[in-house]
């Protein structure tokens, strides 16, 4: 599985509709609004690279009220649940 991280900028005036009409779409799982420098920020988990192309700039970057997006692509993840595993080698409940 593949993640981007895509940051939007959008029309403030239409941030609700412009985030869900994003969520719809295939390939994005979430969609946050923010407080910075952007107005959303996209998770997009696909299985080949290629279909990131598809859904920021075939997809997103459509969407009415999208101005302008900002990808970044995911190597590794780390989470709190990764890490109290790792450490919990050995150890049993």
């Amino acid at each position: 599985m593949i993640t981007a991280i895509v940051l939007i900028d959008c029309a403030t005036d239409s941030i609700p509709e412009v985030a869900q009409a994003i969520a719809d779409l295939p390939g994005v799982s979430e969609v946050y609004s923010t407080a910075g420098n952007v107005d959303l920020i996209a998770m997009v988990r696909v299985r080949e690279f290629d279909d990131i192309a598809d859904v920021v700039a075939g997809a997103i970057s459509k969407v009415p009220g999208v101005s302008d997006t900002e990808t970044h692509i995911a190597f590794r993840a780390y989470s709190k649940h990764d890490v109290e595993e790792i450490f919990a080698i050995g150890f049993e409940d």
